[in-house]
């Protein structure tokens, strides 16, 4: 396992998530509720960094139907999976993204489609949006965790970088059996993922309905969204 350098040592990025976790904040009422899975190992780096700047589009694009509440939960390493405490800003969630650096290791996703459950159990997600670019876990787990999530009404939007078609595939179905979408992008065109972040911020917000409107102002790939969250 490779590890790179960081500009924080584990002890004080523990400490920081935990802070985010127990602060004295509390988690606002607002109308929607957005949990962001990201695969932080180390293929990863350049892309994590492009969605630190990038993230405040969610809160922007949510603007005019209430307020936003997001949680952000990564994996990396040997073994470690993290979530936050729910944030309710864009400087908050930039904060909270820019303590964590990227350290190789394997695919966690089963464990973000499980927290993504018990989240939703306790009160009402209303997406789940993940970004990654590989999958080494046993695809008929995770599909039995899409299925469940798709039976609770938290849809799974599987947002992939890269071309890797069996990657691609299991994303797909992950998608469909939690009545989610599934989208492709690349590092050249991170735009997209700027729009797409965005638009599912509006859906997790203000439902299919709002979605739907967002799209017809966005066209292209947020269009394509809005219509894989319909035929769901």
């Amino acid at each position: 396992m490779t590890t790179l350098p960081t500009a924080r040592s584990g002890a004080e990025i523990d400490q920081f998530l935990e802070q985010l976790k127990t602060g004295a904040s509390q988690t606002s009422t607002g109308s929607g509720r957005l949990i962001i899975g990201i695969d932080a190992t180390a293929s990863r780096m350049p892309t994590w960094d492009a969605a630190c700047r990038i993230q405040g589009e969610m809160f922007e694009a949510t603007a005019s139907l209430g307020s936003l509440e997001t949680q952000l939960i990564f994996f990396r390493g040997f073994g470690e999976c993290k979530s936050s405490r729910w944030v309710t800003s864009a400087a908050e969630l930039h904060t909270l993204m820019r303590s964590v650096s990227c350290v190789g290791g394997h695919t966690q996703i089963g464990r973000i489609l499980d927290h993504a459950i018990h989240e939703t159990q306790t009160r009402k997600v209303g997406a789940l949006a993940f970004v990654g670019d590989a999958m080494e876990e046993s695809a008929d787990k995770l599909c039995h965790l899409a299925g469940e999530l798709g039976r609770l009404g938290t849809p799974a939007v599987m947002l992939h970088e890269g071309r890797d078609t069996a990657v691609a595939d299991t994303f797909r179905q992950i998608a469909s059996l939690s009545g989610g979408a599934y989208l492709g992008f690349d590092l050249a065109a991170i735009g997209v993922l700027k729009q797409l972040l965005g638009a599912i911020a509006v859906f997790a917000t203000g439902g299919y309905a709002a979605l739907e409107s967002y799209a017809a102002k966005q066209g292209g790939e947020v269009l394509r969204l809005s219509h894989q969250l319909q035929r769901s």
